[in-house]
């Protein structure tokens, strides 16, 4: 069954076949046709993860940070993100970084985030003399840290996944992202300084940064509120997130007071639509998971890899590899939601702690939206920047040096994620 879903599969991706439609159509076959389930059974076991009360906080959180992103917020984080770091070398890219982690903290989406981030940043960027690859590169980059900072959506998933505790892996997922904002500011600083971009020369003061910070308040107690509400025990993961939905509410209609009835039903689309993509794909996965417990393929892995390359170092080593290249082809949430079963099975054996695993498996498949071929936030930074998608590649190296360096850090020193 599994290797006839895997070329159903193959298939249907080179005839460029949406992922969510190619894995119910190759699961399905394989389940039906060469496993003779009951077409009935593979329905039900289609419908049965979108019933998880978990999964709800996904459309929540997505509406909280379409609320706040799409308004006066938005320009508030960018001004106090300029007002941090924009008179410093390369420091519009900074600002891009600065602005990527504190939107993460709002958003949780990597995808919205580099659509927010770059229609406001990419043309500002290239007004200032700067490269415009330079400037998708960044965007592309730095979006993906909100995969790691609460709310995250991919650690959403991979918990659903591998039964693990949403909270534990939120804070996991605070030191790697604060980790790969320090890198990328780092190297749009030395990009800034050897290539002579062009300095912000306004004054800021001591007082113009409080007043920025002020003013971005709200947004930056977003990440706070979520991770206090959930290590206090206070709500769930699913209660937390229609809290934020209320607090953006709240937010947008009495501090900014820029909530429109037109800004409210975009962001109800705009969730509306990405849920139902996720939805497919988590909803066509469980299929594909039954294939794979069927024949056992998790448990095989596992026992291969421990016969075969018997070294823990050795098996995290191929499980990131195998994870790179997966991450340059399939989204994000296909991505965790094939793998993470499999590799739960294999991080099990060989004594990996799964939080650190939810963790590596975020930076990893993160790094494949800002690669070739099919990179998401790349292709929004090539549509905004209007630049090859080639030429952004090229600017990409000293982003994926550091977001390697990181993966590395959390593979293999668990401080960095069991803090």
């Amino acid at each position: 069954m599994t290797i006839a879903m895997i070329l159903v599969f193959a298939v249907l991706l080179v005839l460029a076949l949406p992922v969510g439609y190619a894995l119910i159509i190759s699961s399905g076959l394989a389940a039906i046709v060469v496993g003779d389930m009951p077409s009935v059974a593979a329905v039900v076991k289609i419908f049965q993860p979108t019933q998880s009360f978990p999964l709800l906080a996904i459309p929540f959180f997505m509406l909280s940070g379409s609320l706040m992103m799409g308004g006066e917020l938005g320009k508030r984080l960018i001004h106090f993100a300029t007002s941090l770091v924009g008179r410093f070398h390369g420091g519009l890219g900074q600002v891009t970084v600065v602005g990527s982690t504190v939107f993460g903290g709002v958003s949780g989406s990597a995808v919205a985030e580099a659509s927010a981030l770059g229609a406001m940043l990419i043309p500002w960027q290239k007004r200032e003399g700067y490269p415009a690859a330079f400037a998708a590169s960044a965007t592309a980059s730095s979006s993906v840290i909100a995969g790691l900072i609460p709310p995250s959506i991919p650690l959403i998933l991979f918990a659903t996944v591998s039964n693990q505790s949403i909270a534990a892996l939120f804070m996991a997922g605070v030191i790697p992202g604060l980790l790969l904002c320090t890198g990328f500011m780092v190297t749009c600083y030395l990009s800034g300084r050897l290539r002579g971009f062009k300095r912000l020369t306004a004054t800021v003061t001591a007082k113009d940064i409080l007043n920025a910070t002020l003013k971005a308040a709200p947004a930056l107690a977003m990440p706070a509120f979520i991770v206090v509400l959930l290590r206090a025990g206070i709500a769930t993961p699913t209660e937390v997130s229609v809290l934020a939905v209320f607090y953006g509410l709240v937010v947008s209609s009495m501090i900014y007071r820029d909530l429109t009835v037109r800004r409210l039903y975009e962001a109800l689309v705009h969730t509306a639509v990405t849920t139902g993509v996720v939805m497919l794909v988590i909803a066509a996965s469980n299929l594909v998971g039954y294939v794979l417990t069927v024949e056992a393929i998790p448990t095989h892995v596992a026992e291969w890899a421990l016969e075969t390359l018997k070294s823990p170092v050795m098996i995290i080593l191929m499980m990131n590899l195998i994870m790179l290249i997966v991450g340059m082809f399939l989204d994000l949430p296909a991505a965790i939601l094939l793998l993470a079963p499999t590799f739960v099975a294999i991080g099990n054996a060989i004594g990996l702690d799964l939080v650190q695993l939810g963790v590596m498996m975020a930076v990893n498949l993160s790094i494949g939206l800002f690669t070739p071929p099919v990179g998401t936030t790349l292709f929004i930074a090539a549509a905004i920047s209007r630049e090859p998608v080639g030429r952004i590649a090229r600017e990409l190296w000293p982003f994926y040096l550091v977001a390697i360096t990181v993966l590395g850090l959390i593979s293999f020193v668990p401080a960095f994620t069991l803090y």
